[in-house]
């Protein structure tokens, strides 16, 4: 019996449910294959989520349980933490957008969101902006713009970090302003910058490009500021002077 369950279970792929059938409670045959099925349901669940981790390429393992909500951030009027902690807005195709100083937490803050993301089953993307703008500009003169944005038809949140950091030629600025349009209220864009809106026309040369931009991304948007110096920079301080 031990042995033909063994092999019904790997010829269904579940030879792991296999190994862990004389740890599975059961006072019943109904129960004993429920508990089996929950556990394959669980294992299936957990390799989803790893996977997901995966094809993010986050490039730290930073997460929401490590953050520090420090009174500097602030958040928009009648949100809450939990709320914002909660992901709800990717369900809604919304944009979150975290400005302020370099330094002061919001990349850490964007990979955790990306993270919890991933846990609740949505495919996500970490893309630093000046990558995405390299990567777009290649494939633009390869003619294989489509099949690269074809890699972004399941992903449901893409974090955009350090927008504002460096300038883009008029081509990038308008392949990635196409990209964007065709998120617009499909996707959740998460976009950490160091540039206030009123400035980021110093890296998109078409003012007009500029505000439409800024127009689409801020529609249906969660804004959060972040003010303060910054924690690279105070803790860098604080061991030299030791």
């Amino acid at each position: 019996m031990g042995n033909e369950l063994e092999e019904l279970c790997k010829s269904l792929h579940l030879s792991h449910v296999a190994r862990r059938v004389g740890e599975i409670e059961y006072d019943s045959k109904e129960t004993f294959l429920i508990n089996l099925l929950r556990h394959e349901i669980s294992c299936r669940e957990a390799a989803k989520i790893e996977r997901f981790q995966k094809s993010a390429k986050f490039p730290s393992r930073k997460s929401l349980g490590g953050y520090e909500w420090h009174p500097h951030i602030k958040l928009p009027t009648a949100e809450t933490r939990i709320e914002l902690e909660s992901c709800a807005f990717i369900q809604r195709a919304e944009n979150v957008v975290l400005v302020g100083s370099p330094g002061t937490g919001k990349t850490h803050l964007a990979i955790g969101l990306g993270r919890k993301a991933c846990e609740l089953g949505y495919e996500t993307r970490f893309l630093r902006v000046s990558d995405l703008v390299i990567e777009l500009e290649k494939h633009w003169r390869d003619h294989t713009l489509e099949q690269f944005k074809r890699r972004f038809d399941k992903v449901k949140c893409v974090i955009l970090d350090e927008m504002g950091y460096v300038p883009f030629t008029k081509e990038g600025s308008e392949l990635l302003f196409q990209l964007i349009s065709d998120w617009y209220e499909t996707k959740s864009i998460i976009i950490t910058s160091n540039l206030e809106f009123s400035q980021w026309n110093r890296v998109f040369v078409d003012p007009r490009l500029t505000a439409a931009l800024v127009d689409r991304l801020i529609h249906h948007a969660h804004i959060l500021s972040f003010t303060g110096e910054s924690y690279r920079l105070k803790n860098a301080l604080s061991n030299t002077s030791k």
